[in-house]
């Protein structure tokens, strides 16, 4: 497993750096490059309080037939963000 975190790290490390030596590249082509990044990102929040924790669950072992009724698309809100050197972009859905 430790062979596995160290083999993962070290791809993960040689990526940022590639993405360091571009990001560097592009500065050094367009000086104003940095305020041309879009950092975004969207979070579902459900109203009934329910958080995804888990993909699959098991109700009761011993009885195969208990079962929970719940609703199969619970009212949510969406919100999409979007970060930049210009401000913040925010939409609800």
């Amino acid at each position: 497993m430790k062979d596995n975190l160290v083999a993962l790290h070290f791809k993960y490390d040689q990526a940022r750096r590639r993405f360091v030596e571009w990001v560097q590249n592009e500065i050094a082509v367009v000086p104003d490059f940095h305020k041309r990044i879009l950092f975004s990102d969207e979070a579902h929040f459900w109203l009934n309080g329910y958080v995804n924790k888990q993909n699959c669950r098991i109700w009761s072992e011993a009885n195969p037939q208990v079962y929970v009724e719940t609703p199969l698309h619970p009212e949510k809100l969406t919100v999409w963000y979007a970060l930049w050197a210009g401000g913040i972009l925010l939409q609800k859905r």
